[in-house]
């Protein structure tokens, strides 16, 4: 109410001078005349509508900052994919830190999907086992080399092979958000050399490298 004057407050001339004049003897007056109620309303409107604004640049911002995704292999013959791998290095999530003889187990079953058996040993190779048993959905039109990995109905974690040789020996498990990544054998290690190769294409594809994590393994002879 631009240009009002209240005998109660003084002389207001605009109700933007509220805060300043207002003291508790006069607060009882401004609410009858609803100047305060005004007020409030209008401050909250503008509130509300910094929080929207707030909310679209963090929104756009995001999509911005969205990694691409890594590219994966061409094609993946998902018959020859399965079986174990040992994983070499990663990663890790929560729930995997800290393992040892970390074996990845995939069965192809009828319906077309995978399934899965994650087991390792926790803090050591005494330790007490863990088992895991996701199962994998191929995506279609992506040649077998994208799946979704479905830990909890009905979330499926993204899961892209972005390396596998030839001969089906090494792979390599990476994700678009570059937060959890898995080196895996056919066998309980591999060559340095071949290991060298690994890190540096993940970090040409963007990972830290600095964060993974070798994963002990036991010979096959010992376990």
């Amino acid at each position: 109410m631009p240009h009002t004057s209240f005998t109660a407050f003084g002389h207001c001339r605009n109700a933007s001078d509220l805060p300043r004049r207002l003291t508790n003897r006069h607060l009882g007056a401004a609410h009858r005349c609803g100047i305060v109620a005004d007020y409030r309303r209008a401050g909250a409107k503008k509130a509300i509508t910094r929080y929207f604004l707030f909310a679209i640049i963090l929104a756009l911002v995001a999509g911005c900052q969205t990694p691409q995704p890594i590219p994966t292999v061409a094609s993946v013959d998902i018959e020859r994919f399965m079986g174990d791998w040992y994983v070499i290095a990663s990663i890790p999530t929560s729930f995997e830190k800290g393992a040892y003889n970390a074996l990845e187990s995939y069965r192809l079953d009828a319906d077309g999907t995978v399934a899965t058996r994650f087991t390792f040993n926790k803090g050591g190779f005494d330790g007490p086992p863990k088992e895991y048993n996701p199962r994998g959905f191929v995506r279609e039109g992506t040649g077998n080399a994208v799946w979704g990995m479905q830990f909890i109905w009905p979330f499926k974690a993204e899961y892209r092979i972005i390396y596998l040789t030839e001969d089906y020996s090494q792979t390599v498990i990476g994700r678009t958000k570059r937060d959890y990544v898995w080196v895996m054998a056919r066998t309980p290690s591999i060559p340095e050399s071949d290991y060298a190769k690994i890190l540096e294409l993940l970090a040409r594809v963007g990972y830290d490298v600095g964060q993974l994590r070798r994963v002990p393994q036991q010979s096959m002879e010992v376990r």
